[in-house]
């Protein structure tokens, strides 16, 4: 493996940073867990985390629903030893709170490396890390170090919308006055919604964005596509197409599904449109839900947001 500097100088680095964790802390760009990482890392290229220069170690943030938390919470209160097979389990006290993660030896191919995985409690989130360092590594990155990286770890309510919307792959110019924007996938699909994660987001108008690939090119395909990308919306029960016509989206080709359904765990009668605007290698997918008894004001508004999409650059 190549470093930027000697092994050694590096390992001086990292341990003379150990004790002072007193900068603030990285947010990935769009997530609401955020961590001081160790000398020698930098936002990873491909992923939401951190990487070494060569790429070979490696820090994934995710966020999870928040019953994954308490889901691990419990599973380590009710077996304190953990799993066995070389799983170390361990909790640790965080900037976010009470943290639990795990160690273990593994096989990348034919690298061995330690693992280390955490998961820390979120407002209306969980937040997970997943930590990879190859054997050649482990001197500098040792389990003393990275155990005071996840002692760093933070997270804060919302993601400034603006930085929200610098994720994803097209520029969106109306919201349509939405109260709450989320990022669902970085740089791939955003949410626009007047409820909220913790009530639910099916009781009020809501609007999903995102890139789909392998769409029809074929003009007397995309029917039957987007017959089938309709039906197979999540969280829709007792589904029943009402409409699906070809439209023109921006000048664009275009299809329009709307659909009757139930959603929700309280059973919300909703009315569903999705817009499929045709392109190259993607196609823009926006799928817009209101209750029935809302559809009439909340359509001029997913109207907004459809025709406002425009692309970067």
């Amino acid at each position: 493996m190549k470093f930027i500097r000697p092994i050694a100088a590096l390992a001086l680095v990292v341990a003379s940073a150990l004790p002072a964790f007193a900068a603030d802390a990285t947010f990935p760009p769009g997530l609401r867990v955020g961590m001081v990482p160790l000398i020698g890392l930098r936002q990873a290229k491909t992923f939401p985390g951190f990487e070494s220069e060569d790429e070979n170690v490696k820090v994934l943030i995710v966020e999870l629903p928040t019953d994954a938390y308490g889901e691990v919470a419990n599973a380590f209160k009710a077996n304190p030893a953990g799993p066995g097979g070389g799983v170390k389990p361990d909790k640790i006290e965080t900037l976010a709170g009470l943290a639990y993660y795990t160690t273990e030896t593994a096989k990348n191919g034919a690298t061995t490396v330690k693992r280390y995985s955490m998961i820390v409690p979120g407002n209306g989130f969980s937040g997970y890390l997943a930590v990879q360092v190859p054997e050649n590594a482990a001197k500098i990155y040792t389990d003393e170090a990275v155990r005071q990286m996840f002692a760093t770890v933070v997270t804060r309510k919302e993601v400034p919308v603006d930085e929200q919307l610098e994720q994803m792959p097209f520029k969106l110019t109306d919201l349509a006055d939405f109260k709450n924007v989320r990022m669902l996938a970085p740089r791939s699909s955003i949410i626009l919604a007047d409820g909220d994660e913790a009530a639910g987001f099916e009781p009020k108008p809501f609007v999903i964005i995102g890139l789909i690939g392998a769409t029809p090119q074929q003009a007397e395909d995309r029917a039957r596509f987007a017959q089938e990308a309709a039906a197979q919306i999540p969280g829709m029960r007792e589904t029943r197409i009402t409409m699906s016509e070809p439209i023109r989206i921006n000048g664009t080709p275009g299809f329009e599904t709307r659909i009757d359904a139930v959603s929700g765990k309280d059973k919300t009668e909703v009315t569903v449109v999705q817009w499929i605007r045709f392109g190259g290698s993607t196609s823009l997918r926006i799928i817009a839900s209101a209750p029935r008894n809302q559809w009439s004001a909340a359509f001029p508004r997913f109207r907004a947001v459809r025709d406002g999409i425009q692309p970067k650059g």
